[in-house]
């Protein structure tokens, strides 16, 4: 069943839902979006803000032909980049975007500017790759330009060109080019093709001035570029000879077209080579000689020695190089060298004198001469030649031929001697003083000598006299009789007057020394006094400087001076005379009003004088001259008081004058003659009782208004009319009455010229003028005067202190555009103002650096300050300009002025973090010596500045790493030192401590690398390093002194004794310790000092070497054994090894003694065993029967007669021994063989011994020769046993003459 009333309900609903669902809006901000061109690709560039008040699902959709930049979320309206973009291709676009609720719709127009980053290099445009240029070109012109484009923006678009490197790379070619900023390559010095190079070849680079990039600041640069440059050799250079000069030697009699030399000469433009020709000039014999294309001089006629006899045999000639081409200049191109060529002759001249230098003689015998004069100071030092003698003797033969002796002879030889004995060819000859004593102008002044010249040859002699006038030496100095003088001169002496003509000096010299030359020294007086330089007249230099009245006294210095240059001064004291010639002033004026009949006139007139005081000159008499009324009138002629004699009537003076009375005061000076200046003194009487006001008008007064009153009365007392003017400024004006006719007056309103209105003061005045009648009834009028000042612009106007007020700009290009802005003022109407910049005043911590920073800022005309040069706002080059300004009002009345005064706006430039810490030169070497140094002691230090201020100025020092670098390079880290810092006039010291202690017996070096960082409030701080070295002395270099003092005397001595040990070592010395000595020791030193001998590069001297060195200095050895320096010991350090040292000594002494005794002992055996055995012999052989004799030789030793047994002593056969029977008794060899034995085992004396035997015994028998030895010096050489032994020594313990 059909409801068609459904639809009518469902309708109303259905629209009330569709009013009541409000669309979404895009938020205000939604027109435009900044992105950088570097954003990347797939990154977030915006999000769609919508607002939509039902929070529903919404749509979102970017179109547009630049749509496909972006890629956006139709959910979230989030836009990212979907393509790069590009702020060259383009630097915005626009887009469309919508949001959609469903429902409802809102769309609108974006705009996507595009920011630009620094993301392209400088490309160079057309670059020139090769050049050629004249080595001629100038110092600062442009070889050649390139072009570098950067299409990014700001200082990323700003090109900056640099060369990089100049090939060849030499010292010269360096800095041969620079680039300008304009990418122009000019040349900075001068080329040569010749003496540099050919050839140059640039590396040139260019680079932007940095921007962001990826959010970073990046310097982009191109790729380089390499111009070859040639180099064009111009013909600016003269041909060269190859030899400097050339000489040849030619008989006369050489023929015609005879070779004598070759010269040669090349171009020197070796680019170049010209074809050179020969020629020959300046010759001393012209056609002798002659020169082809070759260079090769030949005879061109006949020689003839004997012309040339003056010449030295030489001829000389120029032979000229000229090119075939000009040179740049449009001259030939030549050069010349000098040639010489003697001509060889025989011995056929005598020496003779000539009077001229030997460099200029021309040797003509017309020019030969034998007498001379010379000249010479009296008692002039022994060997010194006498002045003007321009003697030469001259031989013109050769070698042997050509020597000659020079001698002396005349009456007065024996006060000179002849320079030079013995000479050849030629020869300047001198005249010397050998006995100055002689040379006494007093007593001689002129001296005759002889000079001889005598051939070494032919003997040949000649003769020259020289006459010797001596000269008086400046030996006295000008002097005045008196020190000082005074003088005096009147004050109006005219120009030349004659200040003192009596004051000489005097000089006891003759001639040129003793004439006086007198000068006035400069200081008070110079310029207005004068000295003649010959008489000594003082004169006045110019009149019109003297003025008693300016300066009354002058000091003048005056100065003698002899012609030696001695001089001698006195002082002058001028004083001035007054004159009278100044005329009396008067101060003021006067003008004067007083009431007729009681009026009284009482008045001083004031004067001065400028003439001396308490002189005629300057005192002063008044008198009054004569006139109509000066008989009313007396002044005082001392004391210049003017009165009235009786009392004034105005009807007594002229109606014309109108009550003003004209005095004429003198006041005159005593003076001869007087001087006088006359004043007029105004007298106005005024009237009794009536009230009129007369008022003159003066010259100049200006008149402002008239007011016209009336009485009616019919007599003339009655209708008298008399004005009054009041009101607030009055004063300012004067009221002139004026009768017009009877009973009518005018009052005129005037302004005084002497009264200046001031707009700005006051520029209304309301007066009043009151019409009076002087009748009885005192009836008046009154009238109502209304001034207005019209305003003049007369005011200068004002600079506004507060626009005056410092401001800071920061350095390097931070800040742009306006910066501040100076106000001024001008109370003025219609006033015009500009603001004009006077001056730039640039300081850098209070000094004056010049015009660095003149273009840095400009002030315009309304007074705002802009910046002009941002980048070049240096702090480090100046942290303050003053900018000097003032105000000009152009609408100013030319009578006035129209500038304000300069005014002084202090820019100060703020610096930024732009300069690195640095760290200060320093030439020390640190040395440690572990011994002395204690933890927390200062061991070495550094020193940093940084150009910038305040926090970006100031250092922190660091420690980055320390390494101890033993003796063979072995590295070890170490970490025993910390810094600290301190600062002093702007300078940062890091004070590197020890915290540990450190072994004393190692040696090496600590390597420390120290950091220097600067604060910045803002950015990255900057650093830089340094590396110190810190040497190490061990204790094996301690060395000990020790002194002849105590240790008191010592320590007091010891800066002396440091001083002189540093004199002989040139070493640092360090002392550990002053301790006396034990004084039970037997040694003469009582004290000790010990000490480390450092040099600068950590070395250290041992003992030996510093006994060397004091010993090599005497002086310092001399001041150290008079603070008494004894012997030198080891150091202490080295007494366990001299210890280890005596203990092995001894024990060797101790081996070797036990070594002696062992074979001492051994040979005392074998002697005795031996001994034994030849007495056993013995026996055998008394026992033997009387008759019974051996035919066979005895056996040495044994005296045994057996040839068949070996002797026992020798195991020798008995035939070996060749032995010749004995002929000693039995009985004495018994006894001495029993006395060596008592010897030999015995320390007293033995029975046998010579002392103890009696004076009856038997005389010792003549001593026979050894047996043994006999026999064995007997044998034949090359005996040998039957060991194969040779026994050729003798051996005196083996004696066998006592068997």
């Amino acid at each position: 069943m059909a409801r068609p009333w459904l639809p009518c309900l469902l309708l109303p609903a259905l629209m009330m839902s569709v009013a009541a669902n409000r669309p979404p809006k895009f938020l205000p901000n939604m027109t435009s979006v900044i992105l950088p061109e570097d954003l990347p690709v797939g990154s977030e560039a915006f999000w769609l803000a919508v607002e939509d008040p039902e929070n529903g699902p919404l749509t979102y959709n970017i179109a547009g032909t630049n749509a496909y930049f972006f890629s956006v979320s139709q959910t979230t309206g989030q836009v990212k980049l979907a393509s790069a973009l590009d702020f060259e291709t383009l630097k915005f676009f626009r887009i469309s975007i919508s949001v959609t609720d469903g429902h409802n719709k809102d769309q609108k127009e974006m705009v996507v500017v595009i920011e630009d980053r620094n993301d392209n290099a400088p490309v160079f445009q057309d670059p020139v790759l090769s050049i050629s240029i004249n080595e001629t070109l100038p110092v600062g012109s442009v070889v050649f330009s390139v072009l570098a484009t950067d299409p990014d923006t700001g200082s990323a678009g700003v090109v900056k060109y640099y060369i990089e490197k100049v090939i060849p790379s030499t010292l010269d070619s360096k800095h041969l080019f620079k680039i300008l900023e304009n990418g122009s390559v000019v040349l900075n010095d001068s080329l040569s093709y010749n003496n540099k190079s050919a050839f140059y070849q640039l590396e040139l680079k260019a680079c932007d001035s940095g921007g962001l990039f990826n959010n970073t600041n990046v310097t982009q640069c191109s790729q380089p570029i390499f111009p070859f440059i040639s180099v064009i050799d111009q013909p600016d250079l003269d041909p060269q000879f190859v030899r400097e000069f050339y000489s040849a030697s030619v008989s006369e009699d050489a023929p015609v077209n005879t070779s004598v030399l070759m010269v040669q000469a090349v171009d020197g433009d070796r680019g170049i080579n010209d074809v050179l020709t020969y020629s020959i000039s300046n010759s001393t014999r012209p056609g002798w000689f002659a020169v082809g294309d070759d260079g090769v001089i030949r005879v061109s006629s006949p020689l003839d020695r004997e012309q040339l006899r003056e010449e030295n045999e030489e001829v000389q000639f120029q032979v000229t190089a000229t090119e075939m081409n000009l040179n740049i200049y449009g001259q030939e191109a030549k050069v010349s060298t000098w040639v010489t060529l003697t001509v060889l002759d025989v011995n056929d001249h005598k020496p003779e004198f000539y009077n001229c230098v030997l460099e200029d003689c021309s040797f003509t015998p017309q020019e030969a001469q034998d007498t001379f004069t010379a000249y010479v100071d009296e008692h002039v030092s022994a060997r010194i030649p006498i002045d003007n003698l321009t003697m030469v003797a001259y031989d013109p033969d050769k070698g042997n031929n050509g020597t000659f002796l020079l001698s002396l002879g005349g009456p007065d030889a024996g006060a000179f001697s002849v320079s030079p004995g013995r000479a050849a060819g030629s020869a300047d000859v001198q005249v010397l003083v050998r006995n100055s004593e002689m040379v006494d102008y007093e007593n001689k002044n002129v001296m005759l000598v002889q000079v001889v010249a005598t051939d070494s040859v032919s003997k040949k002699s000649s003769i020259a006299t020289v006459t010797i006038h001596l000269t008086d030496i400046n030996d006295h100095r000008p002097t005045f009789p008196e020190r000082s003088y005074n003088l005096s001169l009147l004050e109006d002496s005219a120009t030349g007057t004659v200040v003192t003509s009596s004051i000489h000096a005097e000089d006891p010299d003759t001639g040129e020394w003793g004439r006086i030359t007198y000068s006035l020294l400069l200081g008070n007086g110079a310029e207005v006094f004068e000295v003649d330089p010959t008489s000594g007249t003082v004169t006045v230099k110019d009149g019109m400087l003297l003025d008693r009245e300016k300066q009354a006294v002058y000091y003048l210095t005056l100065q003698a001076t002899d012609g030696g240059g001695l001089s001698d001064t006195t002082m002058l004291q001028i004083y001035l005379l007054d004159v009278n010639d100044n005329a009396p002033v008067v101060y003021g004026s006067y003008n004067i009003f007083v009431q007729e009949e009681k009026g009284n006139v009482s008045v001083i007139i004031e004067a001065y004088d400028n003439d001396e005081r308490d002189t005629n000159n300057s005192r002063l008499v008044f008198s009054l001259l004569p006139g109509p009324y000066s008989q009313n009138f007396s002044v005082d002629p001392n004391t210049g008081l003017l009165r009235n004699v009786g009392p004034l009537d105005r009807e007594a003076i002229d109606l014309a004058l109108e009550g003003r009375i004209v005095l004429t005061v003198r006041v005159s000076d005593c003076g001869v003659p007087p001087l006088s200046t006359e004043v007029n003194v105004t007298i106005t009487v005024e009237v009794w009782p009536a009230l009129w006001t007369v008022w003159v008008e003066c010259p100049g007064a200006a008149l402002v208004g008239i007011v016209e009153a009336r009485d009616a009365d019919q007599t003339e007392a009655n209708n008298r009319i008399s004005f009054v003017l009041s009101g607030t400024g009055a004063n300012n004006f004067m009221l002139r009455g004026v009768v017009l006719e009877f009973g009518v007056a005018q009052g005129q309103l005037w302004l005084p010229s002497d009264v200046s209105l001031d707009y700005e003061v006051q520029d209304f005045f309301q007066l009043v003028v009151n019409a009076e009648n002087p009748g009885p009834q005192e009836l008046e009028a009154t009238a109502g005067v209304n001034v207005t000042v019209v305003d003049v612009n007369d005011e200068p106007p004002t600079l506004d202190e507060a626009s005056l007020q410092g401001i800071s700009v920061a350095e390097n290009g931070t800040q742009h555009g306006e910066v501040a802005k100076v106000v001024a003022h001008d109370v003025d109407s219609g006033s015009k103002l500009e603001i004009q910049l006077v001056n730039v005043i640039c300081t850098k911590a209070g000094a004056d650096v010049g015009s660095l920073c003149q273009g840095w800022f400009s002030v315009a005309a309304n007074g705002s300050v802009y910046i002009n040069q941002s980048e070049a706002i240096d702090y480090e080059a100046c942290d303050l300009v003053t900018l000097v300004v003032r105000a000009y009002d152009l609408n100013t009345d030319p009578r006035f002025q129209a500038y304000s005064k300069n005014g002084n706006l202090p820019i100060t430039i703020e610096d930024v973090n732009d300069n690195a810490p640095y760290f200060l030169p320093d030439d020390r070497t640190f040395v440690i010596i572990p011994e002395l140094v204690l933890p927390n002691q200062q061991v070495a230090s550094v020193r940093a500045r940084d150009a910038d201020s305040g926090r970006n100025g100031e250092i922190q020092f660091s420690i980055v790493q320390t390494d101890f670098i033993t003796k063979d390079g072995t590295k070890t880290p170490f970490q025993g030192f910390q810094i600290t810092k301190s600062s002093e006039a702007g300078v940062f010291i890091g004070s590197i401590l020890l915290v540990t202690n450190l072994d004393p017996t190692i040696q090496g070096t600590y390597q420390v690398t120290v950091k220097a960082q600067d604060m910045p409030s803002v950015g990255p701080p900057l650093e830089a390093t340094i590396s110190l070295n810190l040497f190490t002395v061990d204790e094996g270099y301690r060395v000990r002194l020790q002194f002849s003092t105590d240790k008191v005397d010592v320590g007091t001595s010891v800066e002396e004794i440091k001083a002189a040990l540093t004199q002989a070592t040139k070493t640092s010395v360090y002392i550990v310790n002053i301790q006396d000595l034990d004084s039970s020791a037997r040694v003469q030193a009582r004290s000790y000092l010990d000490a480390y001998f450092v040099f600068s590069n950590g070395t250290a001297l041992t003992l030996n070497e510093l006994s060397l060195m004091i010993r090599a200095d005497q002086g310092a050895l001399t001041q150290l054994l008079q603070l008494g320096l004894g012997s030198q010991g080891n150091q202490e350090s080295d007494q366990p090894k001299l210890l280890t040292g005596v203990i092995i000594g001894l024990a060797g002494v101790l081996l070797l003694v036990l070594v002696v005794m062992v074979l001492s002992i051994v040979c005392m055996r074998k002697s005795y065993h031996r001994k034994i055995r030849a007495m056993k012999a013995s026996r055998e052989a008394q026992n033997t029967a009387a008759g019974i004799v051996s035919s066979a030789p005895a056996i040495p030793g044994t005296n045994m007669y057996n040839t068949e047994r070996a002797n026992p002593v020798l195991n020798l056969l008995t035939n070996d021994l060749e032995y010749l029977d004995s002929s000693n008794e039995m009985d004495l060899d018994y006894a001495q063989l029993h006395c060596r034995a008592w010897d030999d085992h015995s320390i007293i004396d033995p029975p046998c011994s010579p002392q103890q035997q009696s004076p009856s015994s038997t005389p010792e028998p003549h001593a026979e020769p050894e047996p043994l030895k006999e026999v064995l010096s007997g044998r034949k050489a090359g005996l040998t046993g039957q060991h194969g032994q040779s026994y050729s020594f003798t051996n005196p313990g083996l004696d066998t003459s006592h068997l």
